[in-house]
């Protein structure tokens, strides 16, 4: 059996029957002797949990399935595309990913019971779950682009790579499966990109935390972060509550699989610099403001760590980058504002009501469009976001509280009526507090720098489960 965690083989093809069964869940002895869980890595599909790669460029791709002996030929043509497992080297290699909503299983054949064992937020979709998770408004389903909320999206391609060679010929391999397969047919795709300066598209480096899991075998992106329990991102495995979540039947569709939220999320970079402009008096105050807002400065050093100024030495460094509590080194939040995007999105250890560990995903967004230029204050008209994959085993405990609770709702750090300051949608009425000494500072009249532009549920199959899809009989 391949092994888990940079000893031999990290990566190769699942295996197929039941010979895995045995060692599905198998306490192992970690380094300090602790009980652990081996995850069975090489049935878990790439894409679900290796961090995106540094620089990236990629691929979305959304198909519609017009006949269900097409969709499951095609997933057997695209079974040599994608991969399990981990490669020795995060930063290198290409990867294809394979995720299907609701429909898409139903557009496949599955019996009605399998169906029916999935959970409610995944059947009924994000587009009938948007009031629950803020998207209202502008953001409501009704102004989405075709064809997220449509129903018609069946399968999600993902194709990342930090080597553009490797990426045409992973896409090439899956458009030659797609030619070979009359009856599906391609509805959308998006291309990402890393920018040149690293950055998002409001001037932040982004991508730099990522969950501590117990028995996968990725590097800690913060070492002071306890292993988080594997059952919180992948079905088949103990979760924080020391239970199995519940997982779709039979078994060999549901073990090894998880679940994405992915999101188009457009940036109005003009308005944030606007807002920025017009609530400071000078160009440091412009950055430590908007510092303030994110959590992090444009170079990702966070503002636990070097509260006053950037520190990109800081920021390049992977020990230190990420190494940091709240409780420990600001838990007023005198540093990091509580109501900071990066610490409502991820509290780690602050003093919040609930446990922040229920609720932890993996985030991982993708850039697209061109950057507007620097100190333009004005909108150019052009389409600039974020593509956001949001992965975890429970969707409605995860992605959809973080959503209605952190990100919506201020009462969990005592700011009732506070919503996110960047990933908000606020339409010019939003505040945000910011501790200061002696008196505290509020900004009000909060514009809305991000408008949602569509989003899907999609469940992330293991390579076992893909194969048995394929082979399903009518």
């Amino acid at each position: 059996m391949n092994r888990v965690g940079g000893r031999t083989s990290r990566r190769g093809a699942a295996r197929t029957g039941t010979d895995v069964e045995a060692d599905t869940i198998m306490s192992t002895a970690d380094s300090d002797g602790s009980a652990g869980v081996r995850v069975e890595i090489e049935d878990v599909q790439s894409g679900a949990l290796r961090p995106r790669p540094v620089p990236y460029q990629g691929k979305f791709i959304f198909l519609r399935i017009d006949d269900r002996h097409a969709g499951r030929a095609l997933l057997r043509r695209l079974l040599p595309v994608t991969s399990g497992g981990l490669p020795d080297d995060l930063t290198q290699d290409a990867w294809v990913a394979v995720a299907l909503t609701y429909q898409g299983l139903r557009a496949l054949g599955l019996p009605q019971e399998s169906l029916d064992s999935f959970p409610r937020a995944f059947r009924d979709g994000m587009a009938a779950r948007a009031e629950l998770i803020g998207d209202v408004g502008e953001n409501a389903p009704a102004h989405w682009e075709a064809p997220f909320g449509s129903g018609d999206v069946h399968i999600a391609l993902s194709a990342l790579s930090s080597d553009a060679a490797q990426l045409a010929q992973e896409l090439e391999r899956a458009r030659v499966a797609l030619e070979d397969t009359p009856g599906i047919q391609v509805i959308w795709q998006q291309e990402v990109h890393q920018l040149p300066t690293g950055r998002t598209t409001l001037g932040f480096r982004d991508g730099i935390s990522h969950p501590n899991i117990e028995g996968v075998g990725l590097p800690c992106s913060n070492p002071q972060e306890a292993p988080i329990k594997a059952g919180e991102f992948i079905l088949g495995y103990p979760d924080e509550t020391g239970n199995l979540p519940p997982m779709p039947h039979p078994e060999v569709l549901g073990r090894n699989g998880t679940y994405v939220a992915v999101r188009k999320i457009h940036t109005n970079v003009a308005a944030w610099r606007r807002y920025l402009r017009a609530n400071s008096s000078s160009a440091e105050e412009e950055a430590l403001l908007a510092a303030k807002m994110i959590g992090r400065w444009p170079s990702g050093a966070p503002l636990t760590l070097t509260p006053e100024h950037d520190d990109p030495e800081l920021a390049a460094d992977p020990q230190r980058v990420n190494n940091f509590l709240y409780r420990e080194h600001d838990d007023r939040g005198l540093r990091c504002p509580a109501g900071a995007h990066i610490r409502r999105n991820n509290p780690r250890d602050a003093t919040i009501i609930g446990d922040a560990r229920m609720h932890r995903i993996i985030r991982r967004g993708t850039t697209y469009g061109p950057p507007l230029p620097d100190g333009v204050l004005e909108d150019d008209g052009a389409d600039r976001g974020l593509v956001g994959v949001f992965i975890g085993a429970n969707l409605e405990r995860q992605f959809e509280f973080i959503k209605a609770e952190w990100v919506n709702d201020g009462n969990f750090i005592g700011y009732p009526g506070e919503k996110d300051p960047v990933a908000g949608h606020h339409d010019g009425t939003g505040s945000v507090t910011i501790p200061e000494k002696p008196v505290r500072r509020r900004l009000r009249n909060l514009p809305s720098f991000v408008v949602t532009r569509g989003g899907e549920y999609c469940f992330v199959p293991g390579l076992r489960a893909l194969r048995w899809l394929a082979e399903l009989e009518d």
